[in-house]
């Protein structure tokens, strides 16, 4: 059966909410006559009335109580979803939260082609990490690594693994040589990074030292300077390494982390949210696989 087209329904389903086709009229925006047409041709193409009159005054018979419990529905889902597209469309900035390391060294320099494939978005760069209050930050997604709990009130998506590995200047590194009496440089926000490696790949390190520096964006300059070697996440030092400034000598290794892309809400709901999702999920799996191969 080929069904009647969509306004005949829409006619009808305001009458049946107002029980009158002149209200229904008027909501609608035409004449008493118009949606008393559409629901006449409505009854006509389905072949059962749908309301019984009455003395000019209109009743929703069984089969129109049935019908308008379905189109009733349907119309007020279909005008909400319409409302939210309008209103995300209007909306076009979209509020990131990132780690400070991670949008300093990868993030930002790839912002060119997210733009370039959305121009319509602003994105707009908060530089934050651990726990985040969605609702103090504003932010609408935030980049995290899973090294922290979070609640089921948050939507968790993975975006990658993590892959760590030790890096330091090519000038501070000779063929064959280990980390013997280097100098370890370490970060206070990830003051495991070394131990964890170090468990990973089985490697001695008697005799090094350690300096300590605030964030991993200062252990990497530093790296990059000659002052040590830093453990460094793959994400973190892409460009360096393939400038030259940085070498990897022991390659890179999954330490069992990952980063996820977290949101107070599902990314379906949110159009901005869920094509930041798919590119940045796209952008990070190109990385890893980068980082695999080296």
């Amino acid at each position: 059966m080929k069904l009647p087209a969509l306004t005949a329904f829409h006619f009808f389903t305001v009458a049946a909410r107002t029980q009158s086709f002149v209200q229904a009229a008027r909501l609608l925006n035409v004449t008493h006559g118009a949606v008393s047409r559409q629901v006449r041709a409505l009854e006509e193409a389905i072949g059962i009335e749908l309301f019984e009159r009455r003395n000019r005054a209109i009743f929703l018979n069984m089969a129109g109580e049935q019908l308008y419990k379905v189109t009733g529905p349907f119309f007020e889902q279909l005008e909400t979803t319409v409302y939210r597209l309008q209103r995300e469309s209007r909306e076009e900035v979209l509020v990131v939260s990132c780690e400070p390391t991670i949008a300093m060294k990868w993030l930002i320099p790839r912002l060119p082609d997210f733009h370039a494939a959305h121009p319509n978005v602003q994105l707009q760069l908060l530089a934050a990490g651990g726990p985040i209050d969605f609702a103090r930050s504003g932010a609408d997604v935030a980049v995290r690594r899973d090294d922290f709990y979070w609640d089921k009130s948050i939507y968790c998506e993975t975006i990658c693994e993590e892959w760590i590995g030790p890096v330091c200047s090519p000038s501070l590194w000779l063929e064959g040589q280990q980390l013997d009496g280097m100098r370890l440089l370490r970060s206070k926000t990830r003051p495991l990074a070394w131990d964890n490696w170090i468990q990973l790949a089985d490697v001695a390190v008697p005799n090094s030292t350690k300096q300590e520096y605030e964030h991993f964006y200062l252990c990497i300059q530093a790296a990059a300077a000659g002052l040590g070697v830093s453990m460094s996440s793959s994400l973190m030092v892409q460009d360096e390494l393939a400038s030259g400034q940085l070498i990897a000598p022991f390659g890179f290794r999954r330490d069992g982390s990952k980063y996820c892309l977290l949101s107070p809400r599902h990314f379906k709901d949110s159009y901005k949210c869920t094509i930041f999702f798919e590119w940045v999920t796209a952008q990070m799996g190109q990385s890893v696989r980068w980082a695999e191969g080296r």
